[in-house]
């Protein structure tokens, strides 16, 4: 790193020297002395850079610092920030979503045979079926994770959080759990309130968001 960043300082010089003469006449002039000179002294980047890393090592700053994000990087894995915009849902409500999509470019296999023309519509679900449903639910409610987790067996359905630690409760109830990272899912569904569950309809997705029932629920 020091030689390339000495091999940029120097060509940037270099530069600027052929700019400077390229820009002069070729004959000389004496234009007097104008004021004072004094020599040009430029600090050594790569040194200054180099003695305050030493100094930080040397303190332990540069240790407490690497520590300090590797432990912020470990929360955010371990509780990522939660899907903004969803709450507990109030009232039921159900709807249905059509996966199919218009092709904005042609499809052709390793020959170059065409498989799909742009502009044509394709539904995923004619190809691959949704083998389980997917629930959502705020990790952080012990009742929303106690009915999606006895209602839904982990062969049935895959347990979304959109908020709290799903490796906490990985832990603690032995089962995978998932996370809806930045909302993707739960914005590409419109959902807006959970518990809600996604499931298939023949060639579309049904979509509900469920009030649970008081009580425990089996």
């Amino acid at each position: 790193m020091r030689r390339l960043l000495a091999s940029l300082i120097g060509a940037g010089a270099l530069a600027g020297a052929v700019l400077i003469v390229a820009t002069q006449r070729t004959e000389a002039r004496d234009y007097g002395r104008l004021g004072a000179t004094f020599p040009i002294a430029e600090p050594d980047l790569l040194a200054t850079i180099e003695s305050r890393l030493r100094a930080a090592q040397a303190s332990g700053e540069m240790a407490r610092v690497n520590a300090g994000f590797a432990r912020r990087v470990e929360e955010r894995v371990r509780r990522p920030a939660p899907v903004a915009g969803i709450g507990a849902t109030e009232e039921a409500r159900s709807w249905t979503f059509d996966p199919t999509v218009a092709l904005e470019r042609d499809i052709r296999d390793q020959k170059g045979n065409l498989i799909a023309a742009a502009g044509q519509r394709i539904n995923p679900l004619d190809f691959v079926g949704l083998r389980q449903d997917i629930v959502f639910v705020d990790g952080d409610d012990p009742r929303q994770l106690d009915w999606a987790t006895r209602r839904y067996p982990e062969l049935k359905a895959k347990i979304v959080f959109v908020s709290g630690s799903p490796f906490e409760e990985m832990t603690a109830r032995k089962r995978r759990f998932f996370f809806d990272q930045e909302g993707k899912l739960t914005n590409r569904f419109r959902i807006a309130h959970v518990p809600a569950v996604v499931s298939q309809a023949g060639r579309v997705l049904r979509v509900s968001e469920i009030v649970l029932p008081q009580g425990r629920e089996g």
